[in-house]
């Protein structure tokens, strides 16, 4: 890495906390004591301020996604309020947006139902919370739903499993970002433990 790699973490209405605030701690403790050279984590929202997420707790965008600087990748975290967002126009056409400039788009859970929704997983290798792979299917049959797999990376695009597998996938950002090392040293900081097979 030579330049500041930037970082957003989407936030809604409805998402589902631990979808974002996992992501969150890894890549947030990665850019504060491992990374080998500057990132920047940053919350974004449909406008900035708070919201409320899936178990109530509040959470604060910095800004809003019109005002939001160029994004290297973009977490997308599942939770309640995606219902809404597969139908979104504007939502998915940003999507596509950022995808066409080279953000790398990352997943949590159901985020990988907006993605598809989007166009953007079509043909493509992904993943989601097990309980909606089928849905995943079916927003888009020519996704190659992958059942077993906590994350998936498909070089411009990553999707997780449910939830805790955010976490996963984040520390396979950093070791994609800054290799092994810093994943271990972020992995070890954090006292976080993978889940087995």
């Amino acid at each position: 890495m030579t330049d500041t790699l930037t970082i957003g973490v989407l936030l809604f209405e409805d998402v589902e906390e631990l979808d974002a605030v996992g992501p969150w701690e890894v890549l947030g403790f990665w850019a504060s004591h491992v990374a080998s050279s500057s990132v920047r984590v940053l919350a974004l929202g449909p406008d900035a301020g708070v919201v409320r997420g899936s178990q109530g707790l509040g959470l604060v965008a910095d800004h809003a996604l019109g005002e939001a600087p160029r994004l290297d990748v973009l977490v997308h975290p599942g939770g309640g309020g995606t219902r809404a967002l597969v139908k979104d126009t504007a939502h998915l056409e940003w999507l596509r947006g950022l995808h066409e400039r080279g953000t790398v788009l990352a997943s949590v859970c159901t985020g990988s139902l907006v993605l598809a929704a989007a166009g953007l997983l079509a043909g493509r290798p992904a993943t989601t919370h097990r309980d909606f792979l089928d849905k995943l299917a079916k927003i888009d049959p020519s996704v190659e739903v992958r059942k077993r797999e906590r994350y998936v990376d498909d070089g411009d695009i990553v999707t997780s499993a449910g939830v805790s597998a955010g976490i996963d996938m984040a520390l396979h950002l950093v070791a994609r970002y800054d290799g092994a090392e810093a994943c271990e040293l972020t992995r070890a900081g954090m006292q976080y433990e993978a889940p087995g097979p």
